[in-house]
């Protein structure tokens, strides 16, 4: 007698930004204080390193997940992404990459089933080496910034004690995203966190 067993869903969720303190708190890390969030949430260790990656392996609402932060630089972060992704045979269209945008407002989610890398380098090695962009992203607003300001300089910079507040907030709502998605479906993900801004805390 021969018994079909269906394979268990198990997502990825890799969170972008730079290794080292130098860059822990700066607004290019957005990415991975979500991923460090999640682990918090949801007791789940980010206690391997394999595959110049830093990740863990546990459940967010009964769903197996495994969260992945790529240790390599931000412009170099589709090899690491790519060797967990093949390591625990993820499905496709089961990984989500988080990262932060500066053409989002601070305070902003949004939430992409697929597309390009809107000039976000550590979007675009993930795209080449995966040869394409079809995979769902959760993108942080950080907004740009003063005009003065160049992109470098701003993104990896650290936040304001009142944009803090609202980051803070951000991440609540981050975690929320990141759960609608892969317990109910990218669609109501959209539906509930598209287009919606968090305000400042006074």
């Amino acid at each position: 007698m021969v018994f079909w067993m269906t394979r268990q869903r198990l997502w990825m969720i890799a969170g972008l930004g730079n290794p080292g303190e130098t860059y822990a708190i700066t607004r290019h890390n957005a990415g991975f204080w979500v991923v460090d969030d999640l682990a918090d949430a949801y007791d789940i260790l980010l206690n391997k390193r394999k595959f110049d990656s830093v990740f863990g392996r546990g459940s967010i609402e009964g769903v197996e997940t495994v969260l992945v932060k790529p240790m390599a630089f931000m412009n170099r972060s589709g090899p690491p992404v790519r060797r967990i992704f093949d390591y625990f045979k993820i499905s496709s269209g089961e990984m989500v990459v988080v990262h932060d945008d500066i053409d989002l407002a601070l305070g902003r989610l949004k939430i992409k089933e697929k597309g390009g890398d809107g000039g976000h380098k550590g979007l675009r090695s993930i795209i080449e080496t995966f040869g394409g962009g079809d995979f769902p992203r959760l993108r942080i607003g950080i907004g740009r910034g003063a005009v003065e300001t160049g992109v470098v300089d701003y993104v990896l910079g650290t936040f304001t004690p009142e944009e803090k507040k609202v980051l803070d907030r951000v991440l609540d709502r981050a975690r929320d995203a990141v759960k609608t998605l892969i317990c109910s479906g990218i669609t109501e993900a959209m539906n509930r966190f598209n287009d919606r801004r968090v305000n400042a805390i006074s």
